[in-house]
Parts: C-alpha cells; sequence; structure tokens
C-alpha cells in the first residue's frame, strides 16, 4: 500500500443478516488503527415474510440501528465509508424500498454485493487479522442467510463460494418450533453438507494448510467450547459433537443456559452450529482457529484500496479484456475520448468520480460481447456483464454496467434504465450519450477521432460545438452526428445538437 503523509478517518458498515456492524479506523501512512466499533442485533433475516418482502417491524429496527450508526459516520466523505448489504438485502423482494430509507437514515450510500464478492471481502478481512504465513488457508464465514468459503494464500482468495444456509435460516428451517431434538439436528446438518456437497472435491483437492473461521456464530461456538473446557483453543469436531449433546438434551432454544453463550445469540445459535457441524464434516476440517477479522475489516481495506489508486474493479476490467479477447487499443482510444467528453460535461451535469470510473469501465469493456457475436454483440456483452463474477463490483454498480454496453449502439430504448431508481437514471442517462459519442467519435478505429472544442450540457440534452469548418472536412462523422440525433431523441427523449 502506497503510504502518504496525510492522516484519514475511514469507516466500514456491514449490514448481515443478523447484525448490523460498523468499525471506524484511522489511516495513518498506510497503518490501519481501528478507533470505535459498533454492534447491534437486528436479525434482518427474521424479518423476511413468507413472501420473501421485509416486514415493516424488520425494517423499522434496521432504519433506527442505522440513525445511530449514521451519527458516527455522517460528518465522513461519501468516499471514506463503505456500506455493504448482505444475503437478506439480496433477497429481499422489496429492497429497492428498504434501500433508499436506510442510505438517508445512515446518511451514506448502501451497495448490495453478490455473494461471491461478500466472500472476497471476508477472505480480505481474515487475511489482514492474521500473521503472515505461508501456504493456502480456509476461511469459513457463517452469517444469518449465508456461508462463505473461501480458500487463498497470503491476501489472495484463489476460490470463493457462497452458500444459501445460515444461522438465522437454518434456524427458522430445522428449529421454528424451538425444540432441540437429535432428528432435528441431523436433519440440519445433512441439509449444509447437501449444499456442501458440489463444491466438496473441489475445496479438498486445493490441499489448504490451516482451517479459519470468523463471523459471531464461530466465534461464538469456540468461546463455549473454551469455557465449558471441551478445547483449550479452537474448534475441533470432539468439541462440536460435546456441544451438540449439550444443545439436545437441553432441548428448546429459550432454555438454552450454556457457559460463555451471550443472551442475544442464544436465538440463532443452534442454526450456527448445525452448519458449522455439516462445514466440519463435509470438508473434512481437524480444527478450526478463529479471526476476528470479517467482511466490515474487508470493506475497509477495499476501500483504502480505491482510495490510494488501488482498485480491485481496475483489475477485474483488465481480465475481462484479456479472458474475451476485446480490442484494447481499440477499447482505450473509446475510453480516452468518452472521459474527454465527461470532463468536459462534469460540471454542467454535476457528474461525479464514481460516475467517471463507469464510464471509463464500461468503455474498456463495451466491445465485450464481439467474443460471441458481431450480430448484436452489445446485448452478448450486457448479458455477460450482468451474470458474470467480478470482484469489487457490487450489484447495482454491476447492472449499471451492463446497461451501458447494452445502450452503447443500435436503438437507445430507456426501458433498460427503468429499473433503477430515479436519480441514478439521469446519471446513466446521460453516460449513455457520452459513451455512444465515443464510439460514434472512434468509428475509424484508429488515432484520428476528432472530438468537440467545447460540450454545452443542458437538463435533457448537449449541444456540441466543434471548431469552424471541422464537421466540413468529416462528412461522415456530421451524417453519424445526425442519425445520432434522431435516434436519442426517439429513444431517451435527448436532444443532441452539434455545430
Amino acid at each position: 500500500m502506497t503510504e502518504t503523509p496525510s492522516t484519514e478517518t475511514v469507516a466500514a458498515v456491514d449490514l448481515g443478516s443478523n447484525s448490523f456492524h460498523m468499525i471506524v479506523a484511522r489511516v495513518d501512512n498506510g497503518h490501519v488503527h481501528v478507533v470505535d466499533r459498533l454492534k447491534e442485533m437486528v436479525r434482518l433475516g427474521g424479518g423476511l415474510d413468507h413472501r420473501g418482502r421485509l416486514t415493516e417491524d424488520a425494517m423499522d429496527r434496521a432504519l433506527a440501528c442505522l440513525e445511530r450508526f449514521g451519527q458516527r459516520v455522517r460528518s465522513l466523505p461519501r468516499t471514506s465509508v463503505r456500506a455493504v448489504g448482505t444475503n437478506t438485502l439480496r433477497l429481499a423482494r422489496n429492497a429497492d424500498k428498504f434501500l433508499p430509507l436506510a442510505e438517508e437514515a445512515l446518511g451514506h450510500p448502501i451497495e448490495i454485493v453478490a455473494g461471491r464478492e461478500e466472500a472476497r471481502l471476508i477472505y480480505i478481512g481474515v487475511a489482514h487479522s492474521l500473521a503472515s504465513g505461508d501456504g493456502r488457508r480456509l476461511v469459513v464465514d457463517i452469517g444469518g442467510g449465508s456461508t462463505e468459503l473461501i480458500v487463498g494464500e497470503g491476501f489472495e482468495p484463489i476460490e470463493r463460494e457462497s452458500l444459501h444456509m445460515g444461522c438465522v435460516s437454518m434456524t427458522r428451517r430445522f428449529f421454528d418450533d424451538g425444540r432441540i431434538t437429535r432428528e432435528g439436528w441431523d436433519a440440519a446438518v445433512t441439509a449444509a453438507m447437501l449444499e456442501i456437497q458440489p463444491i466438496r472435491k473441489r475445496y479438498r483437492a486445493l490441499a489448504w494448510g490451516e482451517a479459519i473461521g470468523a463471523s459471531g456464530s464461530i466465534l461464538a461456538v469456540e468461546k463455549v467450547l473454551r469455557e465449558n473446557s471441551w478445547t483449550r483453543h479452537g474448534i475441533t469436531p470432539k468439541g462440536l459433537a460435546s456441544l451438540r449433546d449439550l444443545l439436545v438434551k437441553q432441548g428448546r432454544i429459550d432454555a438454552l443456559s450454556i457457559p460463555g453463550l451471550s443472551s442475544d445469540r442464544v436465538p440463532v445459535f443452534v442454526g450456527g452450529v448445525a452448519v458449522l457441524a455439516g462445514v466440519f464434516e463435509g470438508l473434512g476440517i481437524k480444527q478450526m482457529e478463529v479471526s476476528d477479522g470479517a467482511l466490515r475489516e474487508g470493506a475497509i481495506y477495499d476501500l483504502i484500496g480505491r482510495i490510494r489508486h488501488q482498485d480491485i474493479r481496475d483489475h477485474t476490467v483488465d481480465r475481462l479484456q484479456r479472458r474475451f479477447d476485446a480490442d484494447v487499443e481499440h477499447a482505450s482510444r473509446v475510453k480516452a475520448a468518452a472521459l474527454a467528453l465527461f470532463d468536459m460535461a462534469q460540471a454542467g451535469w454535476q457528474l461525479d468520480a464514481d460516475a467517471r470510473d463507469l464510464l471509463g469501465w464500461a468503455a474498456a469493456v463495451h466491445e465485450l460481447g464481439l467474443s460471441i457475436a458481431h450480430t448484436q454483440y452489445h446485448k452478448h456483452g450486457a448479458y455477460l456483464l450482468e451474470h458474470a463474477d467480478l470482484p469489487g463490483f457490487s450489484r447495482s454498480s454491476q447492472e449499471a454496467l451492463s446497461a451501458l454496453v447494452r445502450l452503447h449502439r443500435r436503438k437507445a430504448n430507456k426501458s433498460v434504465l427503468g429499473e433503477f431508481r430515479k436519480a441514478r437514471r439521469v446519471v446513466l442517462l446521460r453516460l449513455t450519450v457520452l459513451l455512444r459519442l465515443a464510439v460514434l467519435f472512434n468509428r475509424s478505429r484508429d488515432d484520428q477521432a476528432v472530438l468537440p472544442a467545447a460540450l454545452e450540457p443542458q437538463p435533457d440534452g448537449l449541444v456540441l460545438h466543434f471548431t469552424e469548418g471541422e464537421l466540413e472536412r468529416q462528412p461522415l462523422t456530421r451524417a453519424d452526428l445526425a442519425n445520432e440525433a434522431e435516434v436519442l431523441a426517439r429513444g431517451l427523449d435527448f436532444r443532441l445538437a452539434f455545430s
């Protein structure tokens, strides 16, 4: 990490299915010092109703928590805070209703990340919390609604998976009546092993040397094992068997009284233990150590990388270009033109640095779909970008990237932007216009692109001003611009003029 003489304050917020966490850290010459931690049991995952929608009570609990968190970080710059939503917000059918309220309460944008992106951030957080060592490690994180399994070396994940099981979902599925029976336990562990089965062979073949557990469920299990003298450190199959026997003996969730088990963990504890037992059995784990590092720490380090211009998203885009054999030289020309146009329009359209990054990435991969077919390649590229595993990108930013590539040529149908919130739609429409123009100006696929000397941004339009006589010397460009003006007016209700 590049050192700077400045001291910055950064924060990360983890909107988990069971609890919300926030850490605030001071970055001093590249070193991270945590200065504040907040945690609240929100039980968002338990607030999903039978239709997969967050209940009003669950949203009220979450918003009240985020208002308290927001008091601590609202004064920080937008670029110094990263808030991440996980499994429950991935599943909630009314997340679009909740998110604007949540962002207002927190005072910062909230990203919903895909399962594998969550796994990547977890691994980064765990790796930074451990002493450096050689060899591969397996990292396991049991959340409220999902379990992440990652194998990596050093600070780099090699394999990442997010499985649909967690302490909240497993408790609701197998122990919803509050009873803890041996039959219910065996069914829960079997279900966990079935989730692991598709990746079991691949993960065991990776020959990791140590297993590390993160998250509240695993930390709670390790504490209970220690305080009941079932282990001196770490978690073992024998210790889990002793804990299982005690859970079944006590028989009911509301009657659990186990040394080392906190009252706020009781309602979802048995589900988390069952998931962990299934992971141990499925992957043949003999010993697991625990780590305090997790998703929020990973988000902090990832955020610092962005601040220091070491953004994993840049590497992701580079890998996409290589994987799909993109014409990198042409993509670079289009990107340069798009960013030049952006810089001329930025002030008038009040576009921020995030929008500039998104436009640059879209320009870099706008021809990705050519690897499939030339016909409708913008649609092929959009599909790839929407469904690919893109480390560093949130779900919403990945969808935005896909939309820009989908709209960069041919008909411009504003319905593609219909799923985005109004303010986001306005930004994406303007970026779409800039990307289309950058592609248009580079139609000859050489270094002869002629850009306008100035732009005049308008609320629903754009005026291009060229140097005198330029368009007369470029009749094809003039014809293309006239056609583009018709396409934008018809498809996006956008007025393009030029002189």
